[in-house]
């Protein structure tokens, strides 16, 4: 793979108690599917993210089973009800056992 993996994350700094908000996430991954050849004929194994997860404060607020045909750099977007102040943590796994995380705080008031 050219890059490294970089996830991006979209999740407001402050809400009010009650209030839904969109979280929004991205990963630059190339997706590779292991049909490919380099140029020396090669296969270039199969790389792809498969699970996405979200939780906040250590719970689990949403997750998603990626399928092969995802696209490259896949967005991924999802609400949630704001009650208290806290963290978000995002990951995503990768076909070798790959993670890749990335942290947001929100302040609820």
């Amino acid at each position: 793979m050219a890059n490294a993996p970089t996830p991006r994350v979209r999740v407001p700094a402050a809400a009010k108690a009650g209030e839904m908000i969109e979280i929004k996430t991205l990963i630059s991954h190339e997706m590779e599917s292991g049909q490919r050849k380099d140029s020396s004929g090669k296969v270039v194994p199969r790389k792809i993210i498969n699970k996405f997860s979200a939780t906040f404060n250590g719970k689990p607020v949403f997750e998603a089973d990626w399928n092969p045909a995802i696209s490259a750099n896949p967005y991924q977007s999802f609400f949630y009800k704001a009650s208290e102040t806290g963290e978000f943590t995002f990951t995503w796994k990768d076909d070798d056992g790959s993670e890749y995380t990335a942290k947001n705080k929100l302040t609820v008031g």
